[in-house]
């Protein structure tokens, strides 16, 4: 490594330095290029027009007014893009019998039926966004409205309104089992206890800052599209759409610039990417969209809404036997790319970090007249780890146990790496205990009883809550995806890293920087760092699941070794040295044993000379598309402190503290910030969101008025302590950190109100009304 400088110092962009985000000295000058800053000046605006019904037949679309009006350009109905193929879903479940599960067409239009509030029935292109808006507002639809189911238990019920009549019966659209059933059931019955809760885990959106939004531009000449929108993946979206609208790849050109978050909601194809490249083409101009925020809460896909019951069985002594899980999942009423994937391909993480040897789960995944379900920060990881973590208070409480010495008494020892757990995964490395230590003691949970008594003396209630929180990264397990890396030099020694995966906030372009200066010795000011173009950027799988670091990271690495070993043969070279004689550190490249040498930079330059070894290309460069070696398994331990006024119900988180372990940290900035907004994003679905609906499918929460998001003022000093314990699967020793927060917040805060109001579990989202109601329930005999 090049942890040291030539002048002996601590190189400042060394892996595990600090640098200050590279970014931020564009995005908060006002520099930085989102979907709407660089728009034709000739481009249309779309403005869509959407069922205002949860469920309802469409018996006509009558356009005829709206047409004539001043500035339409068009309006396209279901009818105009009903040939184009649906939208994918990339994770196929079966139904009981093992048949398939069916696939409701998922087209860019309506119709003769809507399925949700929000569900586009057309699309109005016009000169301006209000010309559009205007002429939405005079088209005339002939709607039957029909009986709404929105609750994944109650869509699975006899009776229950058909989302889908005749297409997937009693709603049910897949069941989907993991773990030995039988082996579960058998430890269940010999238990000495046996402990059982449901658990509501309610359902979110993800509210980017910069709402979705997408410029479709057609060139006649090419015949081919250029789409700009904010994505996670741009080879996917660009692979996924072609096939959509039956086109080879080369035929669209996905752009994904800067993007005001992601969170998993902008991981696939939607149905406005289909209208406005149907539209552009159509009208051979370039097509613009932004959803307002009403428009995006209401049809952004939605996240997390299962019903689960959860039965945990000990031994005498309180060491877990069996762990059983059933859930009703909300797929919603369409099928996203990965709509099943959230309920199902992340279940490996009830196991946690404990012994438990016996784990089974069944999901059945219900239709209803909501949005599409996609992932969401931590897609299914926050869900198995809320189950976990609550129902072992749940146990402690009801056992008379202390919850962390029941914790402890579990976890999984670090001498046991690698540990095959009860459930899917087997975890590589880790260790929990200290993991748990170190955020107690941290935390100070020494002196909380004096800390209660001052609450109290206040005449609030304080409550202590504890999570140990795992997941999985880069995965799946055994066939991690691979990512691409491509880094070229310049004549002038300069660089540009190219790479697949994106970079929406994470601070790629800082840390990928940092493993340049490290691993190469390359200047951090003499790299460019670009991704996000499918022109550009030869291949890539993008960036979820915490993979960027882990996955990138693998490429970037392979990428420096290929450039390093061609580098020492152009060195030879020049130096008149045999190639295997030739050693490279801190940037340069020497003859071992003299001083002989030359920098990384002038083999760059010698490249391009003309006087190059005849037997090498022009140019110095390299390009690696491989997997890491297999997934990680980031974990750490939460512990926070509540308030809660018990006049008004409201909950003040007071402090927390995180203890994790995410492998080789290569910024302890960046990775502190990963997890402040992981913990905020868990935060707000504790104590604020909820993306609620009436009987008819209204969604109740359509506004920020409504749909409420955390503030400055709600989050609380957090201290993050390192527990670094390297992974030998991939060449940085990395494990993922993008949504450990999440993952570890949801249950951590939970049980810190509920500690606080002394009872055992109050469903999500405790707001101040549900928080009061719980009090006036203990209170009356």
């Amino acid at each position: 490594m090049n942890a040291i400088t030539d002048t002996g110092l601590l190189n400042p962009w060394r892996i595990g330095a600090s640098p200050r985000r590279v970014e931020d000295q564009r995005l908060l000058r006002g520099l930085g290029r989102y979907t709407e800053d660089v728009v034709p000046a000739d481009a249309l605006h779309a403005v869509f027009l959407r069922s205002p019904h949860g469920a309802a037949r469409v018996n006509g679309v009558d356009t005829t007014e709206a047409r004539a009006m001043r500035g339409v350009a068009a309006i396209f109905t279901g009818a105009d893009t009903a040939h184009y193929a649906s939208l994918p879903c990339v994770v196929p479940r079966n139904l009981p019998d093992g048949s398939p599960m069916p696939r409701p067409p998922y087209r860019a239009l309506a119709t003769d039926a809507v399925h949700h509030v929000g569900d586009p029935v057309a699309v109005v292109i016009a000169t301006t966004a209000q010309q559009a808006r205007d002429a939405a507002e005079a088209i005339v639809v002939d709607y039957d409205p029909l009986p709404a189911v929105t609750d994944p238990a109650e869509a699975l019920a006899p009776g229950a309104p058909e989302v889908w009549p005749g297409l997937a019966p009693g709603n049910l659209l897949f069941e989907f089992k993991v773990g030995d059933g039988a082996a579960t059931a058998a430890a269940i019955s010999r238990a000495a206890h046996v402990v059982t809760a449901d658990l509501r885990v309610s359902r979110v959106t993800g509210t980017p800052m910069e709402p979705r939004a997408a410029v479709a531009t057609w060139d006649a000449s090419d015949e081919r599209w250029t789409l700009r929108t904010g994505c996670q993946g741009p080879h996917t979206l660009r692979m996924h759409l072609a096939n959509v609208m039956g086109v080879p790849e080369h035929a669209i050109r996905v752009i994904s610039p800067d993007m005001g978050g992601a969170f998993g909601l902008r991981s696939q194809p939607t149905q406005e990417h289909v209208a406005l490249l149907h539209a552009s083409r159509a009208l051979n101009r370039p097509v613009r969209w932004t959803a307002d925020r009403t428009e995006a809460i209401l049809t952004d896909p939605h996240a997390r809404d299962t019903h689960n019951r959860v039965e945990l069985a000990l031994d005498e002594d309180g060491i877990f036997l069996a762990l059983r899980v059933t859930s009703s999942a909300n797929i919603g009423a369409y099928l996203a790319m990965m709509g099943t994937h959230s309920s199902t391909n992340n279940l490996g993480g009830l196991a946690g970090t404990y012994r438990t040897p016996h784990i089974a789960v069944t999901v059945r995944g219900a239709l209803t007249n909501t949005q599409p379900n996609a992932p969401y920060r931590g897609a299914g990881r926050p869900e198995a780890t809320y189950m976990i973590e609550r129902i072992i208070d749940i146990a402690a409480s009801r056992l008379g146990m202390d919850r962390i010495e029941l914790r402890r008494r579990n976890l999984i020892p670090s001498g046991a790496m690698p540990f095959r757990t009860g459930l899917v995964f087997t975890y590589d490395s880790g260790d929990f205990s200290l993991g748990m230590q170190l955020a107690l003691d941290a935390a100070d949970i020494a002196n909380f009883p004096q800390r209660r008594a001052q609450s109290v003396a206040k005449g609030r209630l304080r409550g202590l809550g504890i999570a140990n929180a795992i997941e999985i990264s880069a995965g799946p397990q055994g066939a991690p995806m691979e990512e691409a890396a491509e880094l070229r030099f310049h004549p002038d020694g300069s660089a540009t890293l190219l790479l697949g995966t994106h970079n929406h906030g994470q601070g790629h372009e800082t840390a990928f920087r940092q493993i340049l200066a490290d691993r190469l010795g390359v200047r951090s000011d003499r790299v460019r760092i670009l991704n996000g173009d499918t022109d550009a950027i030869t291949h890539g799988r993008g960036t979820f699941g915490s993979r960027s670091i882990v996955a990138g990271g693998a490429a970037v690495s392979q990428v420096i070794e290929r450039v390093i070993e061609r580098a020492k043969r152009l060195a030879a070279h020049a130096l008149e040295a045999d190639a295997a004689d030739i050693e490279f550190a801190k940037g340069r490249l020497t003859i071992a044993g003299t001083d002989r040498g030359m920098s990384l930079e002038d083999v760059a330059r010698l490249s391009y000379a003309p006087n190059r070894p005849k037997s090498e290309d022009a140019g110095l460069s390299a390009s690696a598309s491989v997997p890491p070696g297999d997934a990680t398994f980031p974990n750490g331990c939460h512990v926070c402190e509540v308030e809660v006024d018990p006049e008004t119900g409201h909950v003040t988180v007071d402090r927390y503290v995180v203890a994790d372990d995410v492998g080789t940290v290569v910024n302890p900035l960046l990775l502190k910030g990963q997890i402040h907004g992981g913990v905020a994003q868990g935060l707000g679905q504790v104590l604020l969101e909820e993306a609620k609906f009436d009987e008819s499918g209204q969604l109740l929460a359509a506004s920020f008025m409504d749909y409420a998001l955390p503030r400055a003022a709600d989050l609380p000093p957090m201290k993050v302590i390192s527990n670094p314990q390297p992974t030998a699967t991939n060449p940085l020793g990395a494990k993922g950190a993008g949504e450990a927060g999440t993952v570890g917040a949801l249950p951590c805060i939970t049980a810190a109100v509920c500690d606080a109001l002394g009872v055992e579990h109050v469903d999500i989202p405790l707001t101040p009304e549900r928080v009061w109601n719980a009090l006036q329930a203990k209170r009356t005999p």
